[in-house]
């Protein structure tokens, strides 16, 4: 029987699907628990990956059902805190995992949904899709790293307008932000997420790496240190399938780039 996370492999690249459709795929615990263990597998298998959501909607976000119980007087908390918030934990090793991951919206990207799309390193919507940060009406506050990778990618003033007055964004406007690279007809947003992850599984693995973990990283540096940091990965070693693409570049034996429109 599929669980909460759906996962299979397509020669180098992922699949990882969101599962809870009757519930709009609303994030809980237990979705997150299997989201952790799914990347965690894939890390040592591919080279890149599409997360995807099954049914009409890529995520409405934070299981709100599962929430109020807990905010209930009878609500138990926890005797201790957890070491670190699931959500972070999860979340990042998407985001600083050993390969890049496509998100193929389409839907309601929702809250704790579009906390999750941030974490991708590409996203591709249908035109289906529409965004929102509903939790300045939830009387909460954005939990899965919205206030720091969200609000990095489209800016305080758009984040803050979506959270204190619920604005959606459709998709062209989610475009224009930077939240959706790609935009497809509706139904196309997985098709073109599996054609750039083939793409980008074709690159060298270290580079790639590169890409997302050291880059990012870059924004939490100075000026001088942002460069010396690149002037150290400039000068690490290079695998032997680097030096072996630039001599085929040089003796123009390399193949055409791929250019996804």
């Amino acid at each position: 029987m599929p669980g909460l996370v759906t996962y299979e492999v397509d020669e180098n690249v992922a699949l990882i699907g969101l599962n809870r459709p009757e519930k709009r795929n609303a994030i809980n615990d237990a979705l997150l628990l299997e989201l952790r263990d799914v990347l965690a597998e894939a890390g040592d298998r591919v080279e890149a990956a599409v997360l995807f959501g099954h049914g009409q909607n890529f995520s409405a976000g934070l299981d709100l059902g599962e929430l109020a119980d807990r905010l209930t007087p009878e609500g138990q908390a926890p005797r201790k805190r957890r070491p670190r918030h699931l959500w972070h934990s999860t979340f990042d090793l998407l985001a600083r995992g050993n390969f890049p991951v496509v998100c193929a919206l389409h839907g309601a990207t929702i809250g704790g949904g579009l906390e999750l799309a941030s974490a991708a390193h590409i996203r591709v919507a249908d035109e289906t899709t529409f965004f929102g940060l509903p939790e300045g009406q939830r009387g909460i506050f954005v939990g899965g790293g919205g206030s720091v990778r969200t609000q990095r990618i489209i800016g305080y003033p758009m984040m803050a307008d979506m959270m204190l007055t619920g604005r959606i964004l459709g998709v062209e406007e989610a475009r224009r932000c930077g939240l959706a690279q790609y935009v497809t007809p509706p139904g196309g947003a997985v098709e073109k997420a599996k054609e750039l992850a083939r793409i980008i599984a074709g690159n060298v693995p270290q580079t790639n790496w590169m890409i997302t973990n050291v880059l990012p990283r870059m924004n939490d540096l100075s000026h001088d240190d942002g460069l010396f940091m690149e002037y150290l990965n400039t000068s690490m070693t290079r695998p032997p399938e680097a030096r072996k693409r630039l001599k085929d570049f040089l003796e123009k034996k390399a193949p055409a780039l791929a250019r996804p429109e």
